[in-house]
């Protein structure tokens, strides 16, 4: 099977949970033999992105609706310094990811840090927002997003990422993303060298 075929998502999958559960298995397999992390970020926002674009059930028919941003935030750490300018931590750097150009780093240090996906990071927790207009400090990468999920990457106790999605919805995720995505960014985590 060719691998962009793990992205269409069979007819007979009509709930999240279902939704989510083929989408893991289908990770597994594109994962399998390959432990650079890069490469495996960069199927796994993909798979994700498009298998929701082809699964009107998770967001309506309204394709205006839809998953508009899915992808990795990496703590600035994993990546070689090439300039003075570089940050040695209290950052996170923008990976792999599918939608619209974003923003380069978030900050990450402890009153500074601000946003969801330093909130995530910082908390070690999911976060779900419902309208990111309403979210204290919420950083508008796309003015177009209204909701949000960002589920942190855990190495044991050590956060080493996050996995964020966006969407043109309000409420567009629910408890049963949460489940299903930190799922996935548990299976990340391991099937990654993380050096």
């Amino acid at each position: 099977m060719p691998h962009a075929d793990s992205s269409l998502v069979p007819k007979d999958i009509t709930s999240k949970a279902e939704f989510w559960s083929y989408i893991h298995a289908q990770l597994v397999s594109l994962l399998d033999g390959q432990r650079n992390w890069v490469t495996n970020l960069a199927n796994t926002s993909s798979l994700i992105y498009n298998a929701l674009l082809a699964f009107p059930a998770h967001f309506g028919p309204d394709p205006t609706k839809g998953v508009n941003w899915c992808g990795f935030y990496i703590d600035s750490t994993r990546f070689p310094k090439t300039t003075d300018s570089d940050v040695d931590g209290g950052r996170l750097l923008l990976g792999p990811f599918c939608g619209k150009p974003a923003c380069q780093f978030i900050n990450v240090t402890p009153g500074k840090g601000r946003g969801v996906c330093a909130d995530a990071y910082m908390n070690a927790e999911t976060v779900l927002v419902q309208d990111v207009d309403s979210y204290p400090g919420h950083i508008a990468c796309d003015g177009e997003t209204k909701s949000e999920i960002v589920c942190p990457l855990l190495k044991g106790t050590q956060v080493i990422g996050v996995l964020d999605l966006d969407c043109l919805a309000l409420g567009g995720f629910d408890k049963d993303d949460q489940a299903g995505l930190e799922k996935i960014a548990e299976l990340v985590v391991k099937a990654c060298d993380w050096n």
